[in-house]
């Protein structure tokens, strides 16, 4: 759904969910601002028990003037509306029409705006996307694809704070879209601190206090988990910082319910469990995770976990996803490990199209760079001999000169205008980042393809569990391969290992003539 098909509406009700939060409160105020720069007839709304209450809630809708208006009546608030329906749209923002945790109001025509699980399928108007950390970060994005720029520094500090508070003080950021929009928006900073010191009442303290008192931990993996009453995500943050302290603790998981699942905040003090590989790794099936290597978190869904584990506690649930993490996976260590060969095959690279930049064709030497993907950010400097390769499914990987002239053929062949590359299909487009400047450039925009040679010849095997790589030229963050992925090794250097994923390496490589390589 487009914001673009939403413009015939001349009467448009924003609704964020009972008890809004911070990230429902700048979605709804972002979508109010873009509306009302229309000229609709525009209100931003929330119902239930309780009013607004927690106090830098409070001072976000006073010093960013939010119009947010509270239905304590409903039936007083729908006697204006004729038929007994809200007329025009309803747009429920941070949540979706007819779940639990949002008043269902009687609406002529309803679309849903959300970055939870999808609850709700029959209402036909609607963009969900469980994949942001933020609804804030959805509704810029959207904004931006309608070609609306966000320049009010009220809007754009309301939609900062949102992510800020739904991620963890951005600890649990893990989209790039999320990183996009932190940098992107207009944000008045001394606003965010006075929000934030004004964040956690005295009883909320009480209850992280409470919550330490009891624990499960696991001796052979050093891991503990502790389990919270209801609070604001950030509290959890807080215990799990705490957590992460005591010095038998390597890793740990805070977690507690929701009217609508579970919220987790995960940490991790040492390389060999990325917080955010593990965060995943909780919710795989069952809900969405991710973050930082030392921070992330995520949430599970009730419904389906409840489909999944209908006699499990949660407890018990948290515990074994844990063992089942470190039970079943090998670590390898690629500099050292004497890697067996009689198990695997030889295969060839496929003469497959793939990108290729030489990073001081963007940027002097020795700029500091970020690239970003969908795998995560990747910081390093422009280097001469440093080339930057885009994969077949947009993934990118760093690559030095020599290396990659003994296994490419080079064209100057612009990659972004080529048919044969697939980047088009990816959910984000790599971008670099100048960390000098801030200036951000579309990867693609620079890149040339470039065709493997056929020359370069590898052992593989498929695996049959979960495995993470420390490779050669990074030794402190780990390639995960999952079972039904590929470990490899270059025929050439028994020590250059790595993963390649299952549907890439059936793109890439091709069993190897043996006769010929002989």
């Amino acid at each position: 759904m487009k914001l673009t098909e939403l413009q015939n509406y001349s009467s448009i009700t924003i609704q964020c969910h009972d008890n809004p939060d911070a990230d429902a409160i700048a979605s709804g105020f972002a979508l109010y601002t873009y509306f009302a720069s229309m000229d609709k007839e525009v209100q931003l709304v929330y119902a239930g028990r309780n009013r607004i209450q927690k106090p830098n809630l409070l001072l976000m809708v006073e010093k960013l003037h939010i119009p947010i208006i509270y239905i304590d009546d409903i039936a007083k608030y729908m006697e204006k509306e004729s038929l007994g329906k809200i007329q025009g749209l309803l747009i429920t923002v941070d949540c979706q029409y007819g779940a639990g945790n949002v008043t269902q109001l009687p609406a002529e025509d309803v679309a849903v705006i959300d970055h939870h699980q999808v609850e709700i399928e029959d209402v036909e108007k609607k963009e969900i996307n469980p994949h942001l950390g933020s609804c804030s970060t959805l509704v810029w994005h959207m904004l931006r694809e309608s070609g609306y720029k966000i320049e009010d520094s009220e809007v754009g500090t309301a939609l900062y704070y949102g992510l800020y508070t739904d991620t963890n003080q951005f600890s649990e950021i893990y989209n790039p879209l999320d990183m996009d929009m932190r940098e992107a928006v207009p944000c008045e900073k001394t606003m965010i601190t006075l929000f934030r010191n004004s964040n956690l009442s005295l009883h909320e303290m009480e209850i992280a206090g409470v919550a330490m008192i009891r624990h499960i931990y696991n001796d052979d993996y050093r891991y503990a988990i502790i389990k919270s009453k209801p609070c604001d995500p950030n509290i959890l943050g807080l215990i799990s910082d705490f957590l992460i302290q005591v010095a038998e603790v390597d890793s740990c998981v805070v977690y507690n319910e929701t009217k609508d699942g579970y919220k987790f905040s995960v940490r991790s003090c040492i390389k060999e469990v990325q917080a955010n590989e593990l965060a995943a790794f909780l919710a795989d099936g069952v809900g969405s995770g991710g973050g930082h290597r030392e921070k992330a978190g995520g949430f599970i869904s009730m419904t389906l976990y409840e489909n999944s584990y209908p006699t499990l506690h949660s407890e018990a649930f948290f515990s074994q996803r844990l063992n089942d993490y470190f039970d079943n996976c090998q670590i390898i260590y690629a500099e050292e490990y004497d890697v067996d060969l009689s198990d695997m095959q030889s295969y060839v690279k496929k003469q497959v199209p793939l990108g290729y930049v030489a990073a001081t064709d963007i940027l002097p030497v020795g700029t500091p760079i970020t690239i970003r993907t969908l795998e995560g950010d990747v910081d390093m400097f422009v280097e001469p001999d440093l080339l930057i390769m885009i994969g077949i499914k947009g993934e990118v990987y760093p690559n030095r000169r020599e290396k990659f002239e003994k296994s490419y053929v080079i064209t100057d062949r612009p990659y972004c205008t080529d048919e044969t590359h697939t980047h088009r299909n990816t959910l984000y487009e790599p971008t670099i980042h100048n960390r000098e400047t801030g200036e951000i450039m579309q990867l693609t925009d620079y890149a040339k393809v470039c065709i493997a040679s056929g020359g370069t010849h590898i052992h593989a095997r498929e695996l049959t569990e979960r495995v993470k790589v420390f490779a050669a030229w990074d030794k402190e963050k780990y390639m995960l391969g999952k079972e039904g992925d590929y470990l490899a090794v270059r025929c050439d250097d028994k020590h250059d290992i790595y993963v390649v994923e299952r549907d890439i390496f059936y793109k890439t490589y091709d069993k190897a003539d043996l006769e010929k390589i002989e």
